[in-house]
């Protein structure tokens, strides 16, 4: 029988290494280190303040960490320009509103694509309109006329244009449905199976965490815990995990820094 800790493992997909980053003099991530694998759907979780979205700022290059090193696929991207990382195959859809509302579905998507050159994003569009058919039948509304659900799957078919190797999305059920946001769990787990990496920050943690692999707690922007979803999720202190404070009894595994 081969000893399992002899078996080389994956070059993680994504990498935080000692990461402090912020705003001016204010710090939100301390000396922050994770590993993300990749085809993998990682979700984080933690209270208010945390440091989620600033994990996702830092690592599309929106923010410059003070300390510490990023790596994609084990090649440094620390401080990268977004306009390269996009081009590096990596797509972020962030919190709340992000679209051009005065012009129509149809544009914002070409506009989407418009690294690829225009005649590419035009052959995407029908592929991706397939995963979003309310979107489909409003392509040649105007984006602001659009429910706010229907304007957040909008924003994600604009970054699948891209056929991103990694996906970060922040908040992907906000203003939607309950069977919308089973949809877009749905389609976030297929392209993970398909390959793509995951890192998303999610407030319906129970059931974000039913499509994730891994869960990744966050507290003074610092690690508290890093384990299987499943193992989250059957937690009876699971509510604790996410709105601050691992639970009583929990140890860090120095070798691969998860709690167990």
């Amino acid at each position: 029988m081969t000893d399992a800790r002899s078996t080389p493992r994956a070059t993680p997909c994504i990498e935080f290494d000692d990461v402090v980053a912020g705003y001016k003099d204010f710090m939100i991530l301390n000396n922050l280190s994770f590993a993300v694998q990749p085809g993998s759907i990682t979700l984080l979780i933690g209270p208010n303040g945390a440091g989620k979205s600033t994990v996702l700022k830092t690592l599309f290059g929106l923010l410059t960490p003070r300390q510490g090193k990023i790596r994609l696929n084990g090649v440094d991207i620390t401080g990268i320009k977004p306009s390269v990382l996009l081009s590096q195959g990596l797509a972020f859809v962030p919190q709340g509103r992000n679209l051009f509302g005065r012009l129509s579905v149809y544009e914002n998507l070409e506009l989407g694509g418009i690294t690829l050159g225009m005649k590419t994003a035009r052959e995407r569009i029908p592929e991706i309109l397939e995963f979003f058919p309310r979107v489909k039948e409003r392509l040649h509304s105007r984006a602001s006329s659009l429910s706010g659900g229907e304007q957040k799957q909008l924003e994600v078919g604009r970054a699948l244009l891209l056929r991103p190797r990694v996906l970060l999305i922040d908040e992907p059920s906000i203003g939607l449905s309950p069977i919308v946001v089973q949809d877009v769990f749905k389609l976030l787990r297929t392209l993970a199976d398909q390959g793509t990496t995951v890192l998303m920050v999610e407030q319906n943690v129970k059931s974000a965490l039913r499509f994730s692999d891994d869960a990744i707690a966050l507290e003074s922007g610092r690690l508290v815990l890093h384990k299987p979803a499943h193992a989250v999720l059957a937690d009876p202190n699971v509510e604790r995990l996410f709105l601050g404070g691992a639970h009583p009894g929990t140890a860090l595994d120095s070798d691969n820094g998860r709690l167990l």
